[in-house]
Formats: structure tokens, C-alpha cells, sequence
């Protein structure tokens, strides 16, 4: 039945029965809303103006500004999603010389925190567009998650039914998720994590990062293992023996025993904390982290190079806020925006650089300043100042010159020995080449877009790949197809790293979120929301409890992987912050950035005052600045730690004009 027909038959039911004063009420009311002007509320979103969009949003806008100090940054909150989602509504109304207007007018006030999104967004020119576009699809099809205390939530539904701003309350009802808490307003400083992800709810944040995450760093059987188990019997030895001294001088007099035998306790105690300290305070970190078996199978390490890394660890320095690493630099000079990617082997030996034109090229710094033994192209890249030649000058500086991409080398990595050089390129495909025979080994083919960056796992073998397809992808040296497809990320996946078990990889998006991967399930175990810019660089400490990220705005956070909680936010450069990595026992972290900065940050200061303050707020620890190494204007590419501890950093300056 229509209603016409239902209303027939209610004034037949009302008339029957002698209901003549509800029948001549709901006559009066028929013709009281027949005879009265349409209002907002009888509209349907198609008949609705533009103009109640614009100015809605424009009150909207002017009510939040104008709002109490101590409320006026969460109810800011609100106005970016509401502006996205009217111009939007716009466009699908097919109001497109509107929908630019609003657009245009209002998008000022997000450049500063969503400049990349509205670049993105301002290219839809149809209808058709919200749809073909991804960031715009994932929008409509999505509500975003806005935390609120419960006196701002408050004050914004006074405002809306008393403007009675109908067509806002409905993009807010429809696009909007708020989690209304009764604490104090959130603070700017303790914004990092009120930034929904787009594309998904909370809900399914939480629900992932209730997954276990075997955090642990010590493999059984390994090679710090084992240089533990010989420092603790070489201890109890010394000790056994000092206490037989002690014995026999108890059994010549009491008295002068009870005194030597505490001088002896204190010059031991001495002893410790001066010598045996250095080598044992390096895997005290790493000694109180659950033990966790890998998921791979390994593989054998040889016998010459477990011993090399043995005496690394022996001699490795330990770092602290008085005692900085040495840094050793390496620039590449008038590459004229060639030089896309550089990486460093373990040991600092071996520098890699891959190219625009395709090409990628390994200095070997043992050979600097020998007659080059392989054909090299046309100079590109000189000298560092006055410390370490990189380049290719009338043959008087050797490289390696590696050919075989069709496309620009985006990444590079060494494998642990330095034996083995990945590299992946815009031609989709990833090249492994050996630095010993000078050659192309394998080109894995699988990705269907450029291949943005690549890395060797910490035993090698294994390696993973991150691409513009919006999927990492785990590959073993002998196998031209991926082990493993990791899919979930809403954009490319610009950077990925291992876990120090091997039992998990990170993988950094332009999505703005860093997800954790179970490499045996392939499934995604952690998801971690705060950054607001795509992420651009990784690290694991070596302990594998915390990560380190960091974005394009220059913001670094350090992650706690079995809570998935943003521990320390820190903003420390101006810009891109393209390299991040940990120092071998954990306990400085090291940034490097397109600022041409390098900074070192106590790791151990942070990490203390989040263990105090478990159940608080993690927003207000940050990590404190150790110091600072300015460059002459030479942005930083890469950064590595070797396992004496040093710091190998490389980067790239252009002389213009």
C-alpha cells in the first residue's frame, strides 16, 4: 500500500470507531506541514544546496575557533573530517564549480597536518573519481575515530541541535566514530595517537594488537650466546680461585683475612665495573629478553666468520651519554640528483650507491686510491672534503660497477658477511649480485610496481621487499619466487625491517601507519597509529622489544612491540628523517636526515621512565638528545652500526648551478 491508500484507510479506521477528535487533530497537522516551507530536515542529502554545506562547515568552523582554550584543540578535531567528507558529498552531487569553491576556501586550515592527502584529493574533477581513487574510496567507506573528553563531546551536540545544523550533524553521524572518555582534554603534545586509520577502524587496531608477540632477542645456540656462557665461566673461575686466597690467609691469622678479604671484594667489584663491565653490560640488555627459537631455518654460519664476529663483540665499545661513537662519513660529491639510494656493509668496508641511470656502484674502501681495475662511467661522484674519496676521476678512484636494472636503483642492501649486494629498481625486479665474482647472480621477478627498498635479514639468506604494489614480500637467496605475500597496507610500503629473531618483519607505509608481520603465518600481528606522514625509515633494537620509526615531517617514535604503544614521540628534525639505527647493545639511536643532520638519542633514559610509568600515559616521555652532527649541507642516506660499534653514515651533496 502507498500513503495515500494507508491514510484512506487510517481516517475509514478513526471515523468507524467515532475517533472524530484524533481524526480532525490529524487533519490540522496534515495541513499545518502541507502549507509550511520546506525545512532542512525534510531534505534529502540530492535536494539539498551547496549552500547549506558551505555554510554549515563555515559556522561549524567559526564555533570551534571561537571555543574555550582548553577545549578548542579536540573540537579542531572534528572540522577535517567533516571537510573532506562535504566536499566530497559535493562532488557526488555532481557539484563539482561548488565543491572546488569549498575546497579551495577551507583547505588552508589542514594544509599543515594533511597537505599530501588534499594534494591527493584535489584531483578529483567527477563523481567517477571517488570511487577510482583509493584514498577517497577508503574514506567514504569508512568512519573515522575521534577521541573526546566528555565535556567537549557535550558542547559539540549543544551547538549542532541548537544551530540546528542538520546537514553537518548527518556527515558527522555518518562519518564520524567518537570515544568519549571522562578525563581532562588531551593535550597537543598527546595528539599522537587520536589520528584515526584511514581506511579501518580502531576496533581494528585493538583487535590485532591483541595478538602475542614473542618479543625476545637470544636464539639459542647463538654467537652472543655463547660469548656470555664464556665471560660467566671465566668469572666463576676467577672467583673460585680468589676465594681459595682467601681461605688460605683466613687460616693464617682471622683478623688480617677479615680485611683482605674485603679489599679483595672491593678491588673485584672494581674490576668488574671498569673491565668486565664493558663486555658484559652490552648483552645485559639482550640477557633479559625471553628466549625465542626462529621460525626460519637458518643458516650455518662458517666457522672463520663466527670468529670475526666474536672478536667484534670482545672489542665492542660501550656506548653511553659519555661515551659517543666514533662517526665515520662517507659523502658522495656532485651527483647532481643521481643517487637515489646508499648502503654500507657491516663492517664499514664496503660502500654501495645505486643510481637514476640504472646502475649501481660499490667502493671498496681498502682499495681507495688504487688504478681502478673495472671500466667505469663517466664521472659523477669525487670526493668527502678531505677524508674519504668516492668517485671515479681520471680512473684514479676504483669502483665496481654493477649493470643489469632497467630502471632507477630505489635500494641496496649487504648482506651480514658483505659477501653478497641486493638491490631493487623501478623495473619491478630485485637483483642479487656477488662482491667477490663482480657479477649478477639472480634477478627475482614478482612485484608488478617499482620496488622501493629491500632488506637482508640479520643471518642473511633471507631478505624482504617493499613495493608500490602495496605488499611486502619475503624471498631466500636460492628461490626466484616469494616465500611469504604480506598484504594489508592502504598504500605503497616504503620501507621495511627485520625483527632481531627473525621471527617478524616491519613494514612502513604512505598510509601512515607501520604494521608487524608473523613471517611464518604471513598474518599482520601489530598496527601502529600516530604517525601523520608517510613513513620513510625503521629500526629494531637489539633486544627486540622496541622500534623505532620515522616519518617524512622529521617526527621519530619509539614503539613498544608487546604493547603497540607509542612510548616516545620525538620531534627532532626539520625534515625527512630517511635512516634510523640502533647502536649494538640498544642503548643509543642513531637518525640521520635530508635536514643534513646526524643525531644520537639516549635510548636507555626513555625506555627507563616508560617502565616506571606503566600504567600512565606514554606521551610524555621523550627521548633525550646526545648530540647533534651537522654536515655541510649533505642530506643523510643511510646509517650503520657495526658490531664493534662505530657509525658508518653516508650521504650525497650536489653543487648547483
Amino acid at each position: 500500500m502507498d500513503d495515500e491508500d494507508v491514510e484512506k484507510a487510517l481516517f475509514a479506521y478513526l471515523k468507524k470507531k467515532g475517533f472524530w477528535q484524533t481524526e480532525r487533530a490529524l487533519h490540522e497537522e496534515q495541513s499545518r506541514l502541507s502549507s509550511a516551507p520546506q525545512s532542512e530536515t525534510a531534505l534529502s542529502r540530492s535536494e539539498r544546496g551547496p549552500a547549506l554545506y558551505h555554510d554549515g562547515y563555515s559556522k561549524l568552523r567559526s564555533w570551534a575557533y571561537g571555543s574555550l582554550d582548553l577545549y578548542k584543540h579536540e573540537l579542531l578535531r572534528v572540522l577535517y573530517p567533516v571537510f573532506i567528507h562535504c566536499f566530497m558529498d559535493l562532488v557526488a552531487d555532481g557539484h563539482m564549480q561548488e565543491a572546488r569553491a569549498f575546497f579551495q576556501t577551507f583547505r588552508e586550515d589542514h594544509e599543515l597536518m594533511h597537505l599530501r592527502d588534499l594534494q591527493k584529493l584535489e584531483g578529483i574533477l567527477s563523481p567517477s573519481h571517488l570511487e577510482d581513487m583509493d584514498l577517497a574510496r577508503s574514506l567514504r567507506h569508512s568512519k573515522v575515530s575521534i577521541k573526546l573528553c566528555e565535556y567537549s563531546y557535550n558542547l559539540l551536540l549543544q551547538y549542532l541541535q541548537k544551530a540546528q545544523s542538520f546537514t553537518m550533524l548527518e556527515v558527522i553521524n555518518e562519518h564520524i566514530n567518537f570515544e568519549v572518555s571522562s578525563v581532562q582534554p588531551v593535550s597537543i603534545s598527546d595528539d599522537s595517537d587520536v589520528i584515526a586509520l584511514v581506511g579501518n577502524s580502531q576496533d581494528l587496531a585493538k583487535q590485532v594488537n591483541r595478538k602475542e608477540v614473542r618479543w625476545g632477542q637470544l636464539l639459542e645456540d647463538t654467537v652472543e650466546e655463547r660469548l656470555e656462557k664464556t665471560l660467566s665461566d671465566s668469572e666463576k673461575v676467577e672467583g673460585e680461585n680468589k676465594d681459595m686466597d682467601l681461605d688460605d690467609n683466613k687460616k693464617r691469622s682471622a683478623d688480617v683475612g677479615k680485611q683482605v678479604a674485603a679489599s679483595k671484594k672491593l678491588k673485584k667489584d672494581k674490576v668488574i665495573g671498569a673491565v668486565g663491565k664493558g663486555v658484559r653490560s652490552e648483552t645485559s640488555t639482550v640477557s633479559l629478553a625471553p628466549r625465542v627459537k626462529p621460525e626460519l631455518t637458518l643458516p650455518i654460519m662458517p666457522s672463520e666468520v663466527e670468529q670475526s664476529i666474536l672478536d667484534d663483540l670482545r672489542n665492542r665499545v660501550q656506548l653511553s651519554s659519555l661515551a659517543l661513537p666514533s662517526v665515520s662519513f662517507y659523502t658522495f660529491i656532485n651527483t647532481h640528483n643521481g643517487l637515489n639510494c646508499a648502503s654500507i656493509s657491516s663492517d664499514g668496508s664496503l660502500v654501495a650507491g645505486g643510481f637514476s641511470d640504472s646502475s649501481l656502484k660499490v667502493w671498496d674502501m681498502s682499495k681507495i686510491g688504487q688504478p681502478a681495475k673495472t671500466v667505469s662511467m663517466q664521472g659523477e661522484n669525487e670526493s668527502s672534503q678531505n677524508e674519504i674519496f668516492l668517485g671515479s676521476d681520471e680512473g684514479k678512484r676504483s669502483y665496481t660497477l654493477f649493470q643489469g636494472h632497467s630502471g632507477p636503483v630505489y635500494s641496496s642492501s649487504f648482506c651480514p658477511t658483505g659477501e653478497f649486494l641486493l638491490s631493487s629498481s623501478a623495473d619491478s625486479t630485485i637483483r642479487l649480485w656477488s662482491t667477490r665474482l663482480n657479477a649478477n647472480l639472480v634477478c627475482y621477478k614478482g612485484h608488478n610496481y617499482p620496488v622501493w627498498d629491500i632488506q637482508f635479514g640479520p643471518f642473511g639468506h633471507y631478505f624482504v621487499s617493499a613495493s608500490h604494489d602495496r605488499t611486502a614480500r619475503i624471498w631466500s637467496m636460492e628461490r626466484i619466487q616469494p616465500l611469504r605475500i604480506m598484504a594489508g597496507h592502504l598504500s605503497d610500503v616504503d620501507c621495511v625491517q627485520w625483527h632481531a629473531n627473525c621471527n617478524y618483519i616491519a613494514t612502513g607505509s604512505s598510509d601512515k601507519t607501520v604494521r608487524l608481520w608473523d613471517v611464518q603465518t604471513g598474518e599482520s600481528v601489530r598496527i601502529f597509529i600516530g604517525h601523520r606522514s608517510m613513513i620513510l625509515s625503521l629500526a629494531m633494537s637489539p633486544d627486540g622489544r622496541y622500534m623505532a620509526s620515522g616519518d617524512e615531517d622529521g617526527t621519530i617514535m619509539m614503539w613498544d612491540l608487546s604493547t603497540g604503544r607509542c612510548v616516545s614521540p620525538l620531534m627532532g628534525h626539520n625534515s625527512c628523517v630517511w635512516t634510523l639505527a640502533f647502536s649494538g647493545e640498544g642503548t643509543v639511536l642513531a637518525s640521520g636526515s635530508a635536514d643534513g643532520t646526524v643525531k644520537l638519542w639516549d635510548v636507555t633514559s626513555s625506555n627507563k621512565t616508560t617502565k616506571m610509568d606503566d600504567n600512565k600515559g606514554s606521551s610524555g616521555n621523550r627521548l633525550r638528545l646526545l648530540k647533534a652532527f651537522p654536515t655541510k649541507s649533505t642530506p643523510v642516506y643511510t646509517l650503520q652500526f657495526s658490531r664493534r660499534n662505530l657509525l658508518f653514515a653516508a650521504g650525497a651533496f650536489s653543487i648547483s648551478g
